[in-house]
């Protein structure tokens, strides 16, 4: 009897002090809710934005000048404005379908989801990071790895891992969002073997359009800190009235 006392008694203790943990872990952040969010603030439903690529290497500089227009998270397109031998280049996703324009040859590809780890114009960035095939929310499974202090912001460290069968560039993505403005501050970049390739760093970060966001995002390639790519924002819009019949092939030659 004294035995039995004993064994419900030391049950109860463990269930009640079983529950405040639960509580602790029910409250914390879904980390895909983190990432919807930072796509909220970052983009937008919609938005126009001008930008400007310099590519940094040890031997030369290229600056690359662009417009770009966004719809929802299936809808982009990206317009050359200089250098002059450049201009007129475009890129437009489309749902499922991404496309080349060269108006040096008057003609639009299709381009395959096997390019999408590819240098875009030459640069750190990837077909994938500028034309966005991959959807961050979507297409990875998520995990908070730890909040710490980045850059003097307090951020959620987020690991991304992509869903079986997913055509995704990287093996792994880590983030850093921070966890009051849920601006995008950090990007790490892995391979399938889990090594890194490269980091993004978004800095600069000021108001445009009412939102406070970053202006500069430098790309440095794992174990090459004399190359980067720096993107700088110069205007950007959000909430611009466009739909998705905006975004045709016709549009894409004719937005130069």
């Amino acid at each position: 009897m004294l035995y039995n006392n004993i064994a419900k008694s030391f049950l109860l203790v463990c269930l009640l002090a079983a529950i405040p943990l639960a509580g602790a872990r029910g409250q914390d952040p879904d980390p895909a809710e983190i990432i919807d969010r930072m796509e909220q603030v970052m983009r937008g439903k919609s938005n126009y934005a001008e930008m400007t690529m310099r590519i940094e290497r040890p031997r030369y500089q290229r600056e690359v000048s662009m417009r770009s227009w966004m719809y929802d998270r299936d809808y982009s397109m990206i317009i050359i404005t200089a250098p002059s031998r450049d201009e007129g280049t475009a890129y437009l996703m489309r749902e499922n379908d991404i496309w080349n324009y060269d108006p040096r040859i008057d003609r639009t590809i299709r381009l395959p989801s096997s390019m999408m780890a590819q240098s875009w114009m030459g640069s750190d960035f990837t077909n994938d990071d500028l034309v966005r095939d991959t959807d961050t929310v979507e297409d990875f499974e998520h995990e908070i790895l730890r909040s710490e202090e980045y850059e003097g912001r307090n951020a959620y460290v987020i690991r991304l891992i992509p869903k079986p069968d997913t055509p995704v560039v990287w093996g792994k993505v880590k983030m850093w969002i921070c966890t009051d403005t849920y601006i995008q501050l950090r990007v790490e970049n892995y391979d399938q073997q889990e090594e890194l390739v490269n980091t993004m760093k978004l800095d600069e970060i000021h108001e445009m359009d009412g939102r406070e966001i970053p202006t500069r995002i430098t790309v440095t390639p794992a174990g090459k800190d004399n190359e980067r790519t720096i993107l700088v924002y110069e205007k950007l819009e959000f909430g611009i009235d466009i739909n998705r019949r905006f975004f045709t092939q016709e549009n894409m030659q004719r937005q130069r």
